[in-house]
């Protein structure tokens, strides 16, 4: 339990600070740190019965003489959950070296304890990491959703409960640009940090939480019956808000529909990265996007870049030509996302009702088509959107534990 790189750490600051050489044994009473580095792998046969006995144990020069790898000093257990799991020894005069021996056992305790918790959190963080990315590269050609269901379980997660998946994009400052001297972000620590503030939101231990890329976070939040609507949506823009508050760091975050199955659930985690990069080609500044707001726009990216260039060049040509293309597009997009009604598509676009008439007016005598014509007006509306998209594939390449 205790690793030979942790105890000659702890052995040789230890003996740096109290000006007595610290050694630590394992169990077998082997020698793994000192700050006498000639004695790492040496055999410290008053170990044996400390560890045997959980009892301190002082030796003088003549009865450390009589014992193997032994000098005078005290000898203490390092004793985790009732268990010996070593001894710490203070080499010295046991009237020099006692009074430093309770306070070295206890603070070499707890940093063994720390180290344990350390590794169990680690160790857990790569499992729930490896199951979001199993989730979301699922294929039931491949594996049986029983299967991960069996080692979602195995981690204390229920998949069988309805869930959500939440995507979280982060953008780390450029630190390229940085002047000589001036210190980097430590990548590590800031992936520690996210992860904390995503867990401050997400609390509910069924929540699934893991990193699957740099500077994407995963969640698989478990959603509660009472749960209110917007709930979710609150909470991702709270996780935002609490990021960017850090340092400088900027985040959005996608989000997609209920699951209750590991089919459902990789279906819901690609449309939250769907969300996510399509959210920010079409609204950019806000942070949080729902796939139920994007489906048309997801199906729109999907069907290829080819395929919406013809639509334009088919559709728009004469309109994109016009140096306002810009507002006539937007005006199009409020038109029919607002159910073709004039008041509501003026509000959306914060402009007089008699603006919005003007511009129908021109986009109808450019296309030589009214736009209460809503086969005519739909197949103009997909081209606005397939304007927007622009040149990049956003569905269909969603970030995964490589």
């Amino acid at each position: 339990m205790l690793s030979p790189s942790l105890a000659q750490e702890i052995a040789g600051d230890t003996s740096a600070v109290i000006g007595f050489n610290v050694l630590i044994t394992d169990a077998d009473g082997m020698v793994i740190g000192s700050g006498d580095t000639h004695r790492v792998g040496t055999f410290h046969e008053a170990s044996v019965e400390v560890i045997r006995t959980q009892e301190p144990a002082t030796h003088n020069a003549s009865q450390a003489h009589q014992l193997q790898g032994v000098r005078p000093g005290v000898t203490l257990p390092l004793v985790t959950d009732g268990q010996a799991v070593g001894t710490v020894g203070i080499t010295g005069t046991p009237a020099q070296v006692r009074r430093f021996g309770l306070l070295v056992k206890r603070q070499t305790e707890i940093l063994l304890r720390e180290s344990v918790m350390l590794r169990s959190r680690l160790l857990a963080e790569r499992a729930a990491e490896k199951l979001l990315a199993d989730i979301a590269s699922y294929d039931p050609e491949v594996v049986e959703g029983d299967f991960l269901v069996f080692r979602a379980a195995e981690l204390g997660f229920d998949l069988r409960l309805r869930r959500v998946a939440v995507a979280f994009e982060v953008t780390v400052p450029d630190t390229g640009g940085r002047r000589h001297g001036t210190p980097t972000r430590d990548m590590a620590l800031v992936r520690s940090e996210l992860l904390r503030t995503v867990r401050e939101v997400f609390a509910d231990p069924q929540d699934i939480i893991a990193t699957t890329a740099p500077g994407w976070i995963g969640v698989l939040h478990r959603l509660q019956p009472d749960q209110p609507e917007d709930a979710l949506s609150v909470g991702c823009r709270r996780v935002t808000d609490l990021i960017a508050a850090q340092g400088g760091l900027t985040a959005r975050a996608g989000i997609g529909e209920p699951a209750a199955s590991v089919g459902a659930l990789h279906d819901s985690y690609q449309d939250a990265c769907d969300a996510l990069r399509l959210g920010a080609r079409l609204a950019g500044r806000v942070p949080v996007h729902l796939i139920t707001d994007l489906r048309v726009h997801q199906v729109l990216a999907a069907v290829g870049q080819p395929a919406r260039n013809r639509l334009l060049a088919l559709t728009a040509t004469d309109l994109r030509a016009q140096q306002d293309w810009p507002v006539l597009r937007d005006t199009i997009t409020a038109w029919c996302e607002n159910g073709f009604n004039l008041v509501r598509a003026s509000a959306a676009l914060h402009v007089h009702r008699n603006t919005v008439v003007y511009r129908m007016n021109k986009i109808e005598q450019i296309t030589g088509r009214p736009l209460r014509e809503h086969r005519t007006t739909m197949a103009l509306y997909l081209a606005c959107l397939a304007d927007q998209l622009g040149s990049g594939d956003a569905a269909g390449s969603s970030q995964v534990l490589p």
